[in-house]
């Protein structure tokens, strides 16, 4: 699936594509270049699961955790690791096979420990300055 954001204002309705499309799957990989909009995606992602809570990044936590009324969500932020074993030592694995939602920032840094299902999602900055979203399930 290909969609076009033109504005922040376009991002609820993206949410809600990128949601119903994964079905039941709950595995979401950001891609895309520092300050494309995959934070304030995520953010409206969280928004149309039901967060109330701000959703801010977790650059600095590495994860951060929101509770709607029917689901928990985990929003990871791997930019900073240095490598793999921070992930192991955080017990990342807890996280993704837990039926929570789940949305990495950054997954290549850990190539070797991501599931072997997800959704990719890659956010590209447009000439035009608009945003392309792409959703493949793997």
């Amino acid at each position: 699936m290909h969609l076009i954001a033109t504005s922040t204002a376009e991002l609820p309705f993206i949410a809600n594509e990128i949601i119903s499309s994964a079905a039941d799957s709950r595995i979401f990989l950001f891609y895309g270049d520092m300050g494309a909009g995959k934070t304030t995606l995520i953010k409206a992602l969280c928004g149309q699961l039901g967060v109330t809570e701000p959703a801010t990044s977790p650059t600095f936590s590495i994860v951060n955790e929101y509770i709607s009324a029917d689901n928990n969500i985990y929003h990871f932020d791997f930019y900073r690791l240095k490598t793999e074993t921070e992930a192991l030592d955080m017990g990342y694995e807890e996280y993704f096979y837990s039926d929570a939602y789940c949305f990495i920032e950054w997954p290549e840094k850990i190539p070797n420990l991501l599931p072997e299902h997800y959704n990719k999602v890659e956010v590209v900055v447009q000439p035009d300055n608009s945003r392309s979203v792409i959703i493949e399930r793997i």
